[in-house]
């Protein structure tokens, strides 16, 4: 049983953006480049992101002595920190691309598509590494440590194997669900900064970056004082607070594919030409 909700955990990590992309390319009638370019983006942000974390920030963090004492107001300025590290680089990387890559994609659906690709190569991503850790583990149950890991890390091998395989189900699927309302959130801010093109208004970026700071935040804080079950409930709000943002920004859409009303003040349309006749059909558009 433990073995089977953990493979399940991992597919629907796996399964489930590729779900929500089929359910968009065909809603909208769009290709799968937009999907690709989503996860191209979001594997592009994380090449200078991770560094940046690992090089500047990190050290910074220890510098500031905010890891000493992980709680109350060094813990909510640690989860600030790396919630605007993740919210400039993420959202600067889909400014970017929006920006030089794609200039004509400036509708909601577009955007959506745009946004399940950057969040869904991050599912993909992390239930790979799921998937992976669960045939480790049952690969390695039963067997003889010291024959197939140094001798120095079997000991730490050992408290590994026992701390996966004791982890109870309930707790091994919020990976899954966690995926879903990170999708959620990443749809959001994909139309949030779509408004900064559409509007002309970089605050909308600005915006973004805010929004995904705090949810960031709030997953680092509330998972620190009150355990996982409750951060997920946090990040589950943020989820639907996201699908609020999403639809509250669909009228963009809506007003950009309505007809322009007719202007009473405009030149009167010259009158339309006689219909063709039979024989000049052959000239027509439809033989281009």
């Amino acid at each position: 049983m433990d073995t089977f909700i953990r493979a399940a955990n991992a597919l629907l990590m796996i399964g489930l953006p590729l779900v929500l992309g089929i359910i968009l390319v065909r809603r909208f009638r769009l290709g799968w480049g937009l999907f690709g370019i989503g996860a191209v983006t979001f594997l592009g942000s994380q090449i200078l992101h991770l560094p940046f974390n690992a090089w500047v920030l990190n050290p910074w963090v220890e510098r500031l002595g905010l890891t000493e004492n992980m709680s109350g107001a060094p813990l909510v300025m640690t989860g600030l920190l790396y919630g605007l590290s993740a919210g400039i680089f993420e959202e600067g990387a889909r400014a970017l691309v929006y920006a030089a890559w794609l200039r004509k994609a400036r509708t909601w659906g577009e955007a959506l598509l745009f946004g399940a690709g950057h969040g869904g190569i991050e599912a993909i991503v992390l239930g790979g590494l799921a998937l992976y850790g669960l045939l480790q583990a049952v690969a390695l149950e039963g067997v003889d440590l010291a024959t197939v890991v140094p001798a120095e890390q079997v000991e730490a091998a050992r408290s590994q194997l026992q701390a996966y395989w004791a982890m109870p189900w309930h707790l091994t699927i919020l990976g899954a669900v966690e995926r879903v309302f990170a999708i959620c959130l990443h749809l959001s801010l994909t139309v949030l900064v779509l408004q900064a093109f559409r509007r002309g208004n970089a605050l909308w970026w600005v915006l973004a970056v805010a929004w995904h700071m705090l949810v960031d935040a709030a997953a680092v804080v509330v998972s620190a004082s009150g355990g996982p079950y409750l951060a997920e409930g946090v990040v589950g709000l943020a989820a639907l607070a996201s699908l609020g943002i999403i639809l509250a920004l669909r009228g963009g859409q809506a007003a950009a594919a309505a007809p322009a009303q007719e202007d009473p003040a405009a030149p009167a349309m010259p009158p339309r030409s006689a219909p063709e006749r039979p024989d000049r059909l052959d000239d027509s558009r439809f033989t281009e």
